[in-house]
């Protein structure tokens, strides 16, 4: 008969459970989501989301300077334009002056390949109804024309220096419009970080005050149903044969069973954002003194790599980076 097994030698030291994980954090997994502000004199906090800032130009370099060099894999940039700069098409997301572009060519003059720059490649922050395309004369989103305004959205942004785009307002054939419009422009090494399956989630109200958001009533006929698994497969799919680069399940808590199929299912690396309600959740909570905050960031961290992400998008990518540095 043989020696009973005890799981528990195995996690006597931390030596031993070093030695024997079967899933790594590392800074290089991280991304860090931005956003840089028109009209403002000084970095503002938001106030849902504590220690996460809209950004001046000047506070925006310094600090993703500060990501980098900490080790983070990438940042994703979010522009959020003066009120009075939107409009019904968004305008201000394809202005080589507007507020992200800016920002993107002065990032990439500052860090130039350090890092990998990334951007939101979506109209909601710049349209004055807040949704993330083009509305038709009922006010629904009409699919093809905000198709192409992605597209001139995607040129600009690569003109702009991005790295990768984020498409993320869930259009059909998104992802292939931007591929088609970047390559006719001599954009081929641009790539896409496909939002391939984005939930129409509860838990994005803070990120909405974070981008000044002017949207009434809710996206629900063009992002996911939370009831359902099998649209987020194929949308991996059409995303993966339209050209897609990377895909991301958004958010990622919530969603861990949906992104350990598509991590199963993808030939591409595999992105999860752990969204601004995942953020202010546990930052409350630790607030309130419940939760050991650190603890719980790198567990939930943990989590969602251990679930299948390859990347995580995260609001504590900095931070954490220098926790695992």
């Amino acid at each position: 008969m043989y020696p009973e097994f005890r799981p528990r030698r195995l996690r006597t030291t931390p030596a031993m459970r070093r030695l024997v994980a079967e899933t790594s954090l590392e800074p290089r997994h991280l991304v860090l989501p931005m956003f840089v502000a028109d009209g403002i004199d000084a970095p503002r906090e938001i106030s849902s989301m504590p220690g996460v800032f809209q950004h001046t130009e000047d506070s925006l370099r310094a600090a993703a300077t500060a990501a980098v060099e900490a080790g983070v894999g990438g940042l994703m940039l979010f522009g959020v334009p003066r009120p009075e700069d939107k409009d019904a098409r968004g305008s201000c997301a394809t202005d080589p002056d507007g507020v992200l572009n800016r920002a993107l060519r002065e990032l990439r003059n500052e860090l130039g390949d350090a890092t990998v720059l990334m951007a939101d490649t979506c109209l909601d922050e710049f349209t004055d109804h807040g949704h993330c395309g083009v509305l038709n004369g009922s006010g629904r989103v009409d699919n093809d024309a905000t198709l192409e305004r992605y597209a001139e959205m995607a040129v600009a942004q690569a003109e702009s220096g991005a790295h990768l785009l984020g498409p993320s307002g869930m259009m059909d054939g998104q992802v292939g419009s931007i591929r088609a419009a970047l390559d006719a422009a001599g954009f081929q090494d641009v790539g896409q970080l496909a939002y391939a399956a984005k939930y129409a989630s509860a838990f994005y109200g803070p990120f909405r005050e974070a981008v000044g958001s002017s949207l009434e009533g809710d996206r629900r006929t063009y992002q996911q149903d939370p009831a359902n698994r099998r649209e987020a497969l194929r949308e991996v799919d059409l995303d993966l044969a339209e050209g897609a680069d990377l895909v991301m399940v958004k958010p990622a808590m919530s969603y861990l069973d949906i992104l350990r199929e598509v991590a199963d299912r993808a030939d591409v690396p595999v992105a999860a954002y752990q969204i601004s309600g995942e953020y202010s959740m546990i930052t409350a909570a630790a607030q309130n003194g419940w939760i050991d905050r650190d603890a719980a960031v790198l567990e939930s961290l943990m989590s969602i790599r251990r679930a299948g992400a390859d990347i995580v998008l995260t609001y504590w990518a900095a931070e954490a980076a220098g926790w695992l540095s």
